[in-house]
């Protein structure tokens, strides 16, 4: 095994932030119910409010529009049965916490780069004049991808539609408002931005609402049910608060990412950029290396010390063919050999070099061995 470790799987889940490590142990040591009247629950429902107003912050909302779930997964579910909406329209590439939430939802289509094109969302909207909630992602989890959402957003509530915006991989990479973007709903997720996994918001624009879909109490302006999650609260705010104060960060994160790209295709002239020539997040690459089974690589890399990953990484560790490869309509051999490599704002130029000799030795060692099978 070797000795250097380089983690480059943050859309996976994000290195903990030291001042979320902080709010949580501060939060775990003080202790109190938000919903008690004494004074240790009224000094932890001070801290959800404060908590509140810095993830609303965050995504430029109204902190009367933050409801903490359990993570992104359930603030998805929240907004897609919350909303009163019969009629579900979701991309094709949505995280599967939206696709199996509602396996009846519309689909709408994508183009070869994964995004959800305005006009055909139109179509759909004026061929079936029902009120709608469309959810559609603002950037793609496996390719970067960002999605034209504040155009969406219009042609949405031009049909009387609601439109439900999946933040949880852009919140903390790139500036976020609810209100310029023009979306009803907007799902985030600590985990992502350095906060403690567990914890995560829907977040309400002004005159929207959802209906409590986990029922037992008043908690959260009763829209959601359950004694408030106080050191996770916590420590999503505090990691919300340095994320949104550390954004340039994602400067140097794109040259190292472009960087990385650029000697990728250099070394190895047959690999292939995924959403390459498109507007992406600044820290994800998706890459192909025709010829090579993504687990493949992501096996070979990683007794090479370097964690990367195959798509998403919420299945269990299991690696299986993309849905949203797929639905940008590449071909089987692209969409089984392509890895995904995120970084962060720790990630350095050595982190990157690693990466790049160990793909690389990856890359001309099935070479030669693909050479000596085809001469023997």
């Amino acid at each position: 095994m070797a000795s250097q470790a380089t983690y480059l799987d943050w859309n996976a889940t994000a290195p903990l932030r030291p001042e979320a490590v902080a709010a949580v142990t501060a939060a775990l040591s003080d202790g109190g119910n938000p919903s008690s009247v004494h004074r240790a629950g009224r000094a932890a429902r001070q801290r959800v409010e404060r908590a509140r107003r810095s993830v609303a912050a965050l995504v430029g909302a109204a902190a009367e529009g933050v409801v903490f779930t359990s993570g992104g997964t359930e603030a998805n579910h929240l907004a897609l049965f919350g909303s009163g909406r019969e009629r579900i329209l979701v991309s094709a590439v949505e995280h599967s916490s939206v696709l199996q939430a509602a396996p009846e939802a519309e689909r709408l289509p994508v183009d070869c780069n994964g995004m959800v094109d305005v006009g055909g969302l139109e179509a759909m909207l004026r061929a079936n004049p029902r009120p709608a909630l469309i959810s559609i992602m603002l950037a793609n989890n496996e390719t970067g991808v960002i999605q034209p959402i504040a155009a969406l957003a219009a042609a949405a509530h031009a049909h009387g539609a609601l439109l439900h915006c999946d933040a949880v991989q852009a919140a903390g990479k790139m500036p976020l408002d609810v209100a310029a973007l023009g979306v009803d709903l907007m799902s985030v997720s600590a985990h992502k931005l350095g906060g403690p996994p567990g914890i995560g918001a829907l977040v309400l624009a002004p005159g929207s609402e959802v209906a409590a879909q986990q029922r037992g109490g008043g908690q959260e302006r009763g829209r959601r049910a359950g004694t408030e999650n106080l050191p996770g609260i916590t420590g999503f705010a505090a990691a919300a608060e340095a994320a949104g104060a550390d954004l340039a960060a994602y400067d140097r994160v794109l040259a190292l990412r472009d960087r990385l790209e650029i000697f990728a295709r250099d070394a190895v002239p047959e690999a292939m950029v995924i959403g390459a020539c498109v507007t992406r997040l600044p820290n994800t690459t998706a890459l192909a290396l025709p010829g090579v089974a993504a687990a493949t690589q992501v096996i070979g890399l990683d007794l090479d010390g370097v964690m990367v990953s195959a798509g998403a990484a919420c299945s269990s560790g299991k690696v299986g063919p993309s849905h949203v490869l797929a639905a940008m309509g590449l071909p089987p051999h692209i969409i089984g050999s392509t890895i995904r490599v995120s970084l962060g704002w720790s990630t350095t130029e050595d982190d990157i070099t690693h990466f790049l000799e160990a793909w690389t030795r990856l890359a001309r060692r099935v070479q030669r061995s693909a050479r000596a099978g085809r001469a023997a």
